[in-house]
C-alpha cells in the first residue's frame, strides 16, 4: 500500500513490518502504554525489553536525526512506522514530554553539546521531562511570570513556584522558564533546564476530578541550574517558549501521538452494548450516524494533519495552524468520550465495584479527564485568539479597551 502522497514504500514497509514482528513481544498485544497510565507502575520484562528495543532502533522518534539515536527517516517512512505498530497492535513505549515538545525544541535551538547531553536518553526513554511554564498568576498570560533565576557565577539560583507541572512527581529534569531581567517583560525571560532530583524543588501533586493526579504544583526555594543548561541566548527564552508550544499543540491533536485514538472502535463497543439489527448494523440508527459523522470528521482531520506537516519544509517545523488542529482535535476527541459513556448507558458511570469492568471504570475517569483536553496546552479561546491574528489577520480586539 502506497503512502500518503503516493510514494512507493513497500520495500520499507516489509523491513518494518518483519522488525515489530520479531521484537514485538506477544504478551504486550493489545495492552495499554504503560507510560499513559497515572500510577506508572514498574514495567515488566517484556515491556522493559520492547522500550529498549524500540530505543535502540530509534523508531520511538522515526524522524529525528540518526546523529543523536533517532531513526533518521523520512517522515512519510515515519508514518509506515506508525501504520505496523498499529497493525501489530504494539504501543510506541518512547513518549512523555522529552519527545513530543522538549526534545523537537532543543534540536531547533539547543548548542550541539546540550543536544549530545539530552537528546539520546529520551530517544532511549530513560529520562522523564516535566514543564515549567505555568504559575498561579501567570496563566493565559503566561509572559507575566515571576519565578527568578538570579546570575550566582557558574550558575542561576531558581525561587518560585509552577502550577500543572504535569508529570512532575515521575520527572528526572525540567525545561523552565523563568525570569532573569525584571524591568522587561516578554524579553526578561530566559529558558532553562535543571534536574528535578536536587533539595530545593518540592512537588505536590493536585487530585483532579477523574480521580488521577497528572498535574502537580511545584515549589523551588534556591533550586540550581548549570550555566550550560541555559538553552538560547539570556532573556531570549520567550521565541523559544512560542516554539515548544507550538510543538505542544501539535502533539496534543493527536496528530502528534498524543490524545488521540486507543481503545476498542466505537462501532465495536456499540454493537456489544446497544445491540444490532437485523442487517448487523448498530440498532440505534440516530447514534449509528452520528457514530459515522465522528469517524469521517476524525478521518478527514488525520489527513488534513499529514498534509500540514508535509507542507512543513526542511526545519520549518509547526506553525500556528496547530491551534486550528488543536482546536478541532481536542473537540473530536471529547466527542468520542461522550458518546463513549452514552454507549455504555449506566455501565458508563461507575467509580468503583465488582459489578463495572476494568473498561468501563476507565471510561468514566477518560470523559471526566477529557474536559480538560480543550483547557491545557492553551485553552480553546487561547487558540481562537492565535488564529484571529496570526492566520488570519483580524485586529486585537483585546486591546482596544
Amino acid at each position: 500500500m502506497a503512502d500518503f502522497g503516493g510514494t512507493d514504500l513497500e520495500g520499507f514497509r516489509a523491513e518494518a513490518r518483519e522488525w515489530i514482528a520479531a521484537n514485538f513481544p506477544a504478551g504486550l498485544k493489545g495492552r495499554a502504554n504503560p507510560m499513559m497510565r497515572e500510577e506508572r507502575a514498574k514495567p515488566d520484562a517484556d515491556q522493559d525489553a520492547w522500550r529498549i528495543a524500540m530505543g535502540a532502533k530509534g523508531w520511538g522518534v522515526p524522524t529525528w536525526p540518526a546523529a543523536y539515536g533517532g531513526g533518521g527517516l523520512s517522515p512519510a517512512e515515519g508514518r509506515v512506522v506508525q501504520q505496523e505498530l498499529n497493525r501489530a497492535g504494539a504501543y510506541n513505549p518512547i513518549g512523555g514530554m522529552g519527545v513530543m515538545m522538549f526534545g523537537p525544541t532543543l534540536l531547533e535551538y539547543g548548542t550541539e553539546a546540550q543536544k549530545q547531553e539530552h537528546i539520546p536518553p529520551i530517544v532511549r526513554g530513560e529520562i522523564a521531562w516535566c514543564q515549567g511554564f505555568s504559575e498561579p498568576g501567570a496563566g493565559s498570560d503566561l509572559a507575566s511570570l515571576q519565578t527568578k533565576a538570579v546570575d550566582k557565577g557558574d550558575h542561576f539560583e531558581i525561587n518560585g513556584q509552577k502550577i500543572w507541572t504535569s508529570g512532575a512527581q515521575y520527572a528526572d529534569w525540567c525545561f523552565c522558564l523563568v525570569r532573569t531581567d525584571t524591568s522587561k517583560k516578554h524579553e526578561g525571560i530566559s529558558f532553562v533546564l535543571f534536574t528535578m532530583h536536587q533539595p530545593g524543588v518540592e512537588v505536590r501533586p493536585i487530585p483532579l476530578i477523574a480521580g488521577s493526579s497528572p498535574f502537580c504544583e511545584t515549589f523551588f526555594t534556591d533550586a540550581r541550574a548549570e550555566k550550560k543548561d541555559l538553552v538560547g541566548p539570556l532573556n531570549g527564552g520567550w521565541t523559544i517558549a512560542k516554539r515548544l508550544l507550538q510543538h505542544e499543540r501539535s502533539g496534543l491533536t493527536g496528530a502528534g501521538g498524543g490524545l488521540g485514538g486507543g481503545g476498542k472502535p466505537l462501532e465495536q463497543l456499540a454493537k456489544d452494548y446497544v445491540g444490532v439489527d437485523a442487517k448487523g448494523r448498530i440498532a440505534d440508527s440516530d447514534l449509528r450516524t452520528r457514530l459515522i459523522n465522528n469517524a469521517i470528521n476524525w478521518r478527514a482531520f488525520q489527513q488534513t494533519a499529514i498534509r500540514a506537516m508535509m507542507e512543513s519544509k526542511g526545519n520549518a517545523g509547526p506553525s500556528s495552524a496547530t491551534s486550528i488542529m488543536k482546536n478541532a482535535g481536542t473537540q473530536l476527541i471529547q466527542e468520542r468520550h461522550e458518546m463513549t459513556l452514552e454507549i455504555m448507558g449506566h455501565q458508563g458511570l461507575g467509580w468503583e465495584g465488582d459489578e463495572f469492568t476494568k473498561d468501563e471504570l476507565e471510561a468514566v475517569r477518560g470523559w471526566l479527564f477529557g474536559k480538560a483536553f480543550t483547557i491545557f496546552g492553551g485553552s480553546q479561546e487561547v487558540q481562537s485568539n492565535i488564529v484571529s491574528k496570526r492566520i488570519l489577520g483580524l485586529p486585537d480586539l483585546t486591546q482596544n479597551h
